[in-house]
């Protein structure tokens, strides 16, 4: 069974969405949608797909599924557009920069019965995943700490942080997935500190660009993250889970893994440049399980209710740090002011 799937937005994380669809043996590219016409053509006629409206692509009955890669501020309104049409939906995180919106969609696709994941890409990482499956086989007995280092190699555009909600919503949210994910449990209590070191030109925009939170849930586990906007020395990404029996640790990437021992020194490859080429498997493996989920075979997804917490703790983690307080985590009503 091959599925169709419409692609909203064609940009940079389109694009590797698109390159994806097309390579895999059970799903095509049927259409791709942008408010850019040009961009959408130019994505569309890579892969033999068309370029065309959203109403046009949901009234095709071949399209099974919309992949949603568009700006944060689109995302409910195209969520209930598709859902609306009967289509499954992937929508990359977060689900909105308002968490009232958020839990009202998710209501209604819940209520219409509407298949979702969303793009939580990091839970598909070959490491991580192994690193959290070894967890769950209980190698390192019970967890007691996680350790979450995720750090860019430099800051994004300004035009791009005045609408991305903040380091907090738009960097560490990818962490605070793979923190519940790993913790195995959803965190009670949150502190966040947070500083600009790296750009002042950052907190002009009302944005950080470096943070540390610490999580801990109520049968007192651990957890730390580190953020930073700049890492001179590549894309740092690294977990570490230390347990009642031991720990365990998935390390950066480089070009290669091949280490160089010599008098004096030990030289290695850098980490990897950026998240394009450190995710790309982990892209590639999310959209085999959303694809697998269609077909109606067995897939882990990241589900909405796994973003609605994610963005839980990225709303805290910015009243934290705002209000330098511990914040107590209510998962089910809206939040605090």
């Amino acid at each position: 069974m091959t599925v169709g799937i419409c692609l909203v937005g064609a940009g940079r994380i389109g694009a590797i969405h698109a390159d994806n669809i097309a390579a895999a043996a059970n799903a095509r590219l049927v259409h791709v949608v942008d408010a850019d016409a040009a961009a959408a053509e130019q994505l569309a006629q890579r892969h033999g797909a068309s370029a065309t409206e959203l109403r046009l692509a949901l009234d095709d009955s071949s399209v099974a599924a919309v992949l949603i890669a568009s700006s944060t501020d689109t995302h409910v309104e195209l969520m209930d557009a598709a859902s609306a049409a009967g289509k499954a939906i992937f929508c990359e995180k977060p689900l909105d920069l308002d968490l009232a919106r958020a839990r009202q969609c998710l209501q209604t696709l819940e209520a219409r019965g509407t298949l979702l994941a969303l793009g939580f890409n990091r839970r598909f990482d070959p490491d991580f995943a192994c690193l959290w499956q070894r967890v769950q086989d209980g190698e390192i007995g019970d967890v007691e700490m996680v350790s979450i280092t995720s750090r860019d190699p430099g800051p994004p555009p300004l035009d791009y942080l005045r609408r991305s909600g903040g380091l907090f919503m738009d960097m560490m949210i990818h962490d605070f997935d793979m923190a519940r994910w790993l913790l195995g449990e959803d965190p009670k209590t949150l502190f966040a500190s947070a500083s600009c070191l790296v750009d002042p030109a950052i907190a002009s925009v009302g944005d950080i660009d470096s943070a540390l939170v610490t999580l801990q849930t109520a049968s007192g586990k651990l957890c730390q993250i580190s953020n930073s906007r700049r890492a001179v020395y590549g894309y740092d990404q690294r977990i570490e889970v230390h347990g009642s029996h031991g720990m365990l640790r998935a390390e950066n990437r480089g070009a290669s893994q091949v280490q160089c021992f010599r008098a004096g020194s030990v030289a290695s490859d850098p980490p990897l440049d950026f998240f394009l080429e450190r995710y790309a498997a982990a892209y590639r493996l999310e959209l085999q399980a959303f694809v697998a989920a269609l077909t109606g075979e067995p897939a882990r997804l990241v589900s909405g209710s796994d973003a609605l917490k994610a963005q839980v703790l990225a709303d805290a983690a910015t009243r934290s740090h705002r209000k330098n307080a511990v914040i107590s985590l209510d998962y089910q009503g809206p939040a605090a002011p």
